[in-house]
């Protein structure tokens, strides 16, 4: 089956823990089934197995598929949220922030500077200061210095790319810059190492029950259709969009829905853009983030409702139109669908509420008991996660027999956090003993941490893994291999688009260099060359229609487009309600 080695640490998700997490599955009584692998569902998982409990975490797709690979990649106390007066929402995000960038992912999550020009001469200055101020009170500013204020010619030397006549002034602040997808699939990897059964390409195609409570769920393997029942005492529905979905298999009326608002990011060459800060723009609806992303930048968002479907949201010629109108409006020299290398759109869960404004419904999250041993959590933001994972385990702890203690993930680090900074100092060491530059160093440390002996430890053997992609040359082959062997990476897209961005970081979109990693990755999933074809020519068609789609006028016409592209993974039949 699978003839290269791979990791074989507790935190390591591979095809041969993959085959025993089925069995477990399928035998074990746990006491909480979490579905659902985005960043809450692998942050509920990770909450109650470090409060001891056994824990199942099932995702139909692959880690972060969803909402949580597409996000505006900031680990942010949302600035904007001031002026609706949800402070305590600021606050609570601001102290998951601080919390991430020391203890619990500074190798992940990082500091980043952001200009904030001002266009009034009177009042703007004050007001938004006044904002500002409130935001580094409010988080404490402990890790990140306190906002500074700049004349015109102090925000231009900052950030030259700017025309000169579309800002009086500016404020520098702190946020900070996250890649999504990574972080997500490292969060599972540590509810792993805790001793949860994680598994991904494992479809909910039902809900057990006994009487009228739910004891667990009915599972389809989407990779070979194979079939079975997962027990537990308590049920926790994380899906984000899919909340609804779920919550129609239990013929129980749900507490809340949730509402899908897509959001549209465009992805330019970093030299399109002359400035050393991200930026922050208000439109009139909400706000547009400039961040710099390696070699690039990412510009966004759009806010509008989505109703099509939600495993692949469609970005149009107006949603890419939209963001390139108002960041032109502030950029010296125009940006032009020319310069664009890649566009990627994400749904927010949001409460539904009485407004008509998607951009105006709370970001707080909900919990609730819909039917007996069946949880559900949505809303939030991506950086309240560890919150909103406390919160729905504190719920589901009412379904457990045992006592169950009181959450501790604010004291765990994600694997790969402790030793990061010891390693930093030691980054030309370590680039000596592998023969690496430094600078390939500090990339594999900001991706792996302190996982990074693991990572080049698959290249002892076979030095040509530490040559970079032909295609892509920012990324070693060894990645990709170690996405294979320890990073749950089942098909090429999984790696492509979520272990490395590729899929968004060069113009070809991953096509040009989709054959060279499925031959790297071969050895470690068991493919042969007939499952290298299939894999290569099933994400080229995916890219294809992606960017067709992007040419499309409206929703309806993009969904269309997209929609006809083949899945990495088998078809995955429609849910089956309570019997």
């Amino acid at each position: 089956m699978n003839d290269a080695a791979g990791p074989e640490t507790a935190a390591a998700i591979n095809p041969a823990q993959r085959a025993k997490a089925w069995e477990r599955l399928g035998a074990e009584q746990f006491d909480v089934v979490v579905i659902g692998g985005g960043v809450v569902g692998a942050g509920a998982a990770l909450d109650a197995a470090t409060r001891g409990l056994r824990v199942a975490l099932v995702e139909a797709r692959d880690f972060a598929s969803g909402t949580s690979s597409r996000s505006s990649k900031m680990f942010h106390g949302g600035l904007r949220y001031l002026e609706q007066l949800e402070f305590g929402l600021v606050r609570e995000a601001l102290y998951e922030r601080e919390l991430s960038l020391t203890t619990l992912a500074p190798h992940l999550v990082k500091p980043l500077p952001f200009l904030f020009p001002l266009t009034n001469r009177w009042w703007e200055r004050p007001y938004v200061a006044a904002g500002i101020f409130l935001y580094d009170q409010l988080g404490g500013a402990k890790s990140v210095p306190a906002q500074k204020h700049l004349t015109k010619s102090g925000a231009l030397r900052l950030a030259p790319g700017l025309k000169r006549s579309s800002l009086i002034g500016g404020i520098r602040y702190y946020d900070t810059v996250v890649d999504d997808a990574r972080h997500t699939m490292t969060v599972a990897r540590t509810a792993a190492h805790y001793g949860a059964v994680v598994r991904t390409s494992t479809q909910v195609v039902a809900l057990l029950r006994e009487g009228d409570r739910v004891i667990g769920v009915r599972i389809r393997d989407s990779e070979d259709g194979s079939v079975t029942e997962v027990h537990g005492h308590v049920v926790v529905n994380a899906t984000g969009v899919w909340t609804d979905e779920i919550q129609a298999l239990s013929k129980q009326r749900g507490r809340f829905r949730v509402r899908a608002s897509k959001g549209v990011h465009i992805v330019v060459p970093r030299d399109r853009i002359v400035s050393e800060v991200a930026i922050i723009l208000r439109t009139e609806k909400s706000v547009l983030f400039v961040i710099p992303w390696g070699t690039h930048w990412i510009i966004g968002t759009t806010d509008t409702d989505w109703n099509l479907d939600l495993a692949h949201p469609a970005a149009t010629k107006a949603d890419i139109d939209y963001i390139l109108d108002h960041v032109n409006t502030v950029l010296a020299t125009p940006l032009s669908h020319d310069d664009i290398d890649g566009v990627y759109a994400g749904l927010r869960p949001l409460l539904a509420g009485e407004s008509d404004d998607t951009s105006k419904l709370s970001r707080e999250h909900a919990v609730a008991v819909p039917a007996p041993g069946l949880v559900a959590i949505a809303g939030g933001k991506y950086t309240t996660y560890r919150v909103m994972a406390a919160d729905a385990i504190d719920a589901a702890a009412e379904f457990v027999p045992t006592r169950v203690a009181p959450s501790i993930t604010e004291k765990v680090p994600l694997v790969g956090a402790d030793g990061y900074f010891a390693l930093i100092n030691q980054t030309e060491h370590v680039g000596q003993r592998n023969g690496l530059h430094p600078y390939r160093i500090r990339h594999l440390l900001d991706r792996y941490g302190a996982l990074i002996d693991e990572v080049l430890a698959l290249a002892a053997e076979d030095r040509e893994l530490l040559e970079p992609l032909a295609e892509a040359p920012v990324y070693l082959k060894v990645e990709a291999a170690y996405a294979a062997a320890a990073e749950g990476a089942l098909h090429l897209e999984d790696i492509l688009a979520r272990r490395m961005r590729i899929s968004i970081e060069y113009p070809h979109r991953g096509v040009d260099c989709a054959r060279e990693v499925a031959e790297v990755v071969a050895p470690y999933l068991g493919w042969t060359e007939a499952d290298v074809e299939r894999e290569v020519a099933t994400y080229i068609a995916r890219v294809e229609a992606e960017v067709q789609s992007q040419a499309q006028p409206d929703d309806e016409s993009a969904d269309a487009l997209r929609a006809s592209a083949p899945e990495a993974r088998a078809e995955i039949l429609e849910p089956v309600p309570l019997n």
